[in-house]
Formats: C-alpha cells, sequence, structure tokens
C-alpha cells in the first residue's frame, strides 16, 4: 500500500471581546477543523486486478530443406480473452512548481486465457494457440493532473508465455481429428509501451484504483512442426512474430 500522508489545517479565529462593567469577558473559541487527507505519491505498493486482452501474430511458412525456403505467404491470427495481474513497484514524488510529477519502476505478472485459432496453412491443419501467461517489468513517469489524480506513461520489458498447439485435420478426413503434430509452447521476449491514470481512493484512505492500455511487441521465432510420437521435426516451421 502507498504511504497516506494527513496535512492539518489549522484555522485561528479571533474573538472580540465584550467589556462592560461587573461583567467578564466573552471569549468564542475557533472553530475545530477535522483533518483533511492528501495523497502522498510516495513509497511502495502491491496490487492486483484484472482485464481484457488480445494478441496478434504474423506467421511465414517455410520448407526447412536445406535450403530453408519460404512456403506461404505471410498471413495473420489472434487471439482474445481475460487475465488476471499481480504487481508491485515504489513510486517517488517530485514538486515541479505548480505540477506534481511521479516517477516509479514496477514488475508485473499476468495469468492469462487468451486464446486463439492458428492455421497450418502447409499441412491443412487448425489448432487453438493460448497466450498463458505475460510478465513485464518497467518504469513510469506521470504527472498530478489534481492532489489524487495521476497520469501517466509507462515502458520496458516484457515476456509472453505460449502454450503447446496441437494440430487437428481442417481440409480433409478425417476432419478435426488429431493428426500427430503438434507446435511446441514458446516464450517471446520484447518491450511494451502503456499508459494509464490512477486515482487515490479519499474515502479508503491507501487504496489506489489504476486503469492502464498496454500494448507490447515480441521479436520473431522460429516453430518448428513436431512428431507427438517422438518429438522429431518433420521439416516444416514457421516464423512468428507477435
Amino acid at each position: 500500500m502507498k504511504k497516506l500522508a494527513l496535512a492539518l489545517a489549522a484555522t485561528a479565529a479571533f474573538a472580540g471581546q465584550a467589556i462592560a462593567a461587573d461583567m467578564p469577558a466573552r471569549i468564542t473559541k475557533a472553530p475545530v477543523v477535522a483533518p483533511v487527507a492528501v495523497a502522498s505519491w510516495t513509497g511502495c505498493y502491491v496490487g492486483g486486478g484484472g482485464g481484457y486482452g488480445l494478441w496478434y501474430q504474423e506467421n511465414t511458412g517455410y520448407i526447412d530443406g536445406p535450403p530453408r525456403t519460404q512456403f506461404t505467404d505471410t498471413y495473420s491470427n489472434g487471439g482474445k480473452g481475460w487475465f488476471g495481474t499481480v504487481q508491485g513497484g515504489c513510486d517517488y514524488q517530485f514538486s515541479t512548481g505548480p505540477w506534481g510529477v511521479v516517477v516509479g519502476a514496477f514488475a508485473d505478472y499476468d495469468f492469462a486465457d487468451i486464446n486463439g485459432r492458428r492455421n497450418d496453412i502447409i499441412r491443412g491443419a487448425v489448432g487453438n494457440e493460448k497466450l498463458s501467461s505475460q510478465w513485464a517489468v518497467g518504469g513510469r513517469v506521470g504527472v498530478l493532473i489534481t492532489p489524487n489524480l495521476l497520469s501517466y506513461l509507462s515502458g520496458g520489458y516484457a515476456e509472453a508465455k505460449f502454450d503447446r498447439t496441437n494440430w487437428t485435420n481442417a481440409f480433409g478426413p478425417p476432419f478435426n481429428v488429431a493428426n500427430g503434430l503438434y507446435t511446441d509452447g514458446a516464450t517471446f521476449k520484447g518491450w511494451f509501451i502503456g499508459s494509464g491514470y490512477e486515482y487515490a481512493l479519499s474515502f479508503l484512505p491507501g487504496l489506489y484504483w489504476k486503469t492502464e492500455y498496454r500494448a507490447a511487441h515480441f521479436d520473431r521465432q522460429t516453430q518448428p512442426t513436431l512428431i507427438v510420437a517422438n518429438g522429431l521435426r518433420i521439416g516444416e516451421s514457421y516464423d512468428s512474430e507477435k
């Protein structure tokens, strides 16, 4: 949880005294002012949440050879689904004239169920492709629109884990039956950028609400098609970029 700073607003009121013969002075007390909570963005935190995700990739098929020869045009496919996330990090707040600037570092991990349908054009097969997890580490910098509202940009390094794809026949009999081939799961490495806002909840001191949009790009990988029975390559592969 982030630290919470309490600022006490004290009001001094001066009461006039009415003095008359044989009468004591009358003193009026200054009104009591309730403490006002002001968010401090300096500190460390942990958090959790969830959201909706999409992935998109481009695939190019090759006959491995030698020499390795392109066999298909580049085509695309994608997936969509839900994810849950846990995060931890630290921020530091600077005061720069009328604005407050917040910089920080963080790391997060997503448990994902983001699924799509992938085609093996070479063999006329289809299979389910699932993004099952992703993690990222990076930093952010933002400006306080109000003392409790932060608008920020983020960026850093990310890795995404895609599970094994088992292929089934799509264009030839027996249809929708496993053909004994698969593409192994792989971890894709890359970078991300994001933007969002975070709001300090005044009615729940110490709690913050954050919404962020993030886009990641992962490096191209070569994924061979393998035989289920023995794990050997069959001489075809796909270059995939996400």
